[in-house]
């Protein structure tokens, strides 16, 4: 069968898996956007009340992002809208900055939500510009699990009023305040309303386990707007979610009264949405399909951030549930994602009534259920066992979470995981290839920068020392050195000059040509080459020193 798109009629970065189409694939596609529009659609409602958001918000982000992202994203089967990470680090950074919204004014927090979500989009767009999608990836497993488990624990602890009876939310206030909160819920706990949010769990739990492929989201949601319509529930105290306006979202612009409250929020949920859009895209594409390009997830990405903010959003990240629906119910493209978006505009344009007989309990059953998978203590236990360093990681991060709060904890474990980058890059990887006579050949393992100069030139001087028999040369291997600055070359002349003093003369081999060429503009490099001590390779090297 022949494809039906051209890949030559568009740019490579528009709907880039497009590329070889085939008609058989769209019954797949369809299905794909179908079965992920059921868990998507209410999961995303369900995570805008995290932050005390209207849930039209999280159908917003159902519709916007996901159709950026469908043009522009490299990944087949991922499906991009908010993920409970991501609404909790939201919720944190609305009530860090001091404009989250509250049950009497939802709609007060909307104009810094829209200036967040751009923030974090133009912050995903300004990583893809300088080629950051490596180096974002770099943050350890170890800090993503301790920030996964604060977020779990937070969250569900905060939902709990809910499941009582309560009607706020306090996700967005901390692990702490959350307890407490649950605390002050007991006294007015509604027994209907315990009885629906068990009846809830108890359904998502058993299919979740048993029948993974069933939609127990829709299944709850449709369950609980019947109960609400036909029985006497809401009579019994049962409370329900505000009023959901049909229609499509409209432009808002951006409030930039605490622009600079937002930052550093902004900067945790960028860093996290990439890591999580990165590891679901990864995780489900199938050995036939196209290597994941961080820097076009990250473009895609940014861009679904940026073009959703004007329409009133959440930030958006690859959600790895949709995502894993979407994939086994056969999606081939990201035209299944185009469904899923038609799904969801069709639900705001015509379902407000309905879904504004949605219990808050089913919704706070539904986050709940889906936060306790974060909680991963077995992970931790393994981890113990096995590597206690990343232990430590995952727990420490993880403390700080539920104390200090969750955008401590990401900044927290970003550093660790820098830390632990540039301690690992700055141990010297040396080793000695060859000897001729008193001539000794070293290969420098890694590149020399700023940071690991001076180490690298102890370690040479040492093993130069250190030999059982005496030195009279050492031919340094340089051919890791692509690039060279002055501190590196002040450090390799300081490193001649010491080597010198010991009685041993310094050689250089195998030299790259780019890095030649910004050497040769110092004294130090012109007398070595007149010398006769930069050579083409070791050997060549061996032989001169020797000689």
């Amino acid at each position: 069968m022949t494809s039906t798109t051209s890949h030559q009629d568009r740019p490579g970065w528009l709907l880039p898996t497009l590329s070889g189409y085939r008609r058989e694939w769209l019954v797949a596609d369809v299905v794909g956007g179908l079965s992920a529009g059921a868990v998507v659609i209410p999961q995303a409602m369900a995570y805008a009340t995290i932050a005390n958001l209207p849930v039209q918000i999280g159908l917003y982000t159902c519709i916007i992002p996901m159709l950026v992202y469908a043009l522009l994203g490299g990944s087949r089967a991922m499906s991009v809208s908010t993920t409970s990470t991501i609404a909790t680090l939201t919720a944190t950074t609305l009530v860090t900055a001091g404009v989250a919204a509250s049950a009497e004014d939802p709609d007060q927090a909307l104009g810094s939500l829209v200036t967040l979500t751009l923030l974090v989009g133009l912050l995903l767009l300004l990583a893809r510009i300088f080629k950051l999608g490596s180096l974002v990836e770099n943050i350890s497993a170890a800090t993503v699990l301790g920030i996964k488990i604060g977020v779990g624990a937070t969250v569900a602890v905060g939902q709990l009023p809910k499941l009582l009876g309560e009607t706020g939310d306090v996700s967005g206030d901390g692990f702490i305040r959350s307890l407490l909160a649950v605390g002050d819920a007991f006294g007015s706990a509604n027994a209907a309303t315990i009885a629906l949010s068990v009846g809830s769990i108890v359904v998502l739990v058993v299919l979740q386990r048993f029948a993974p492929r069933v939609p127990g989201t829709l299944i709850v949601v449709a369950g609980g707007i019947l109960l609400a319509a036909f029985t006497g529930l809401t009579s019994a105290g049962v409370a329900l979610i505000d009023p959901v306006p049909s229609g499509f979202p409209t432009l808002r612009l951006p409030d930039l009264a605490h622009l600079a409250d937002l930052v550093p929020g902004a900067l945790a949920i960028a860093v996290m949405a990439f890591l999580e859009s990165a590891a679901v895209a990864r995780g489900i594409r199938k050995a036939t399909e196209p290597q994941v390009d961080s820097n076009q997830e990250l473009f895609a990405t940014g861009a679904a951030n940026v073009v959703g903010a004007f329409f009133t959003t959440m930030p958006s990240a690859g959600g790895f549930s949709q995502s894993a629906v979407n994939q086994s119910a056969g999606a081939k493209t990201q035209v299944s994602t185009l469904v899923t978006v038609a799904l969801a505009v069709l639900v705001s344009l015509f379902l407000g009534p309905v879904l504004s007989l949605l219990p808050q309990a089913t919704l706070a059953a539904m986050v709940f259920v889906a936060v306790a998978g974060l909680i991963n203590i077995p992970e931790l236990v393994r981890w113990a066992r096995i590597s206690p360093r990343d232990f430590w990681i995952a727990l420490v991060v993880a403390l700080i979470g539920l104390s200090v709060g969750l955008l401590a904890a990401v900044a927290v474990g970003v550093v660790v995981t820098l830390v632990l980058v540039l301690r690992e890059l700055n141990i010297p990887k040396l080793d000695v290839v060859g000897r001729r006579g008193s001539a000794i050949g070293i290969h420098l393992g890694r590149g020399l920068y700023t940071a690991n100069a001076l180490e690298n030139e102890r370690a040479i001087v040492a093993i130069a020392t250190t030999q059982p028999e005496p030195v009279t040369a050492v031919v340094l291997d340089v051919e890791r050195l692509d690039i060279v600055t002055i501190t590196i070359l002040d450090a390799l002349e300081d490193l001649d000059r010491e080597l010198s003093q010991l009685g041993i003369a310094l050689h250089m081999a195998k030299l790259p040509d780019t890095a030649r060429v910004v050497a040769r503009r110092t004294s130090w490099y012109a007398e070595l080459e007149h010398d006769g001590r930069a050579h083409d390779s070791v050997e060549d090297g061996l032989t001169a020193a020797s000689a």
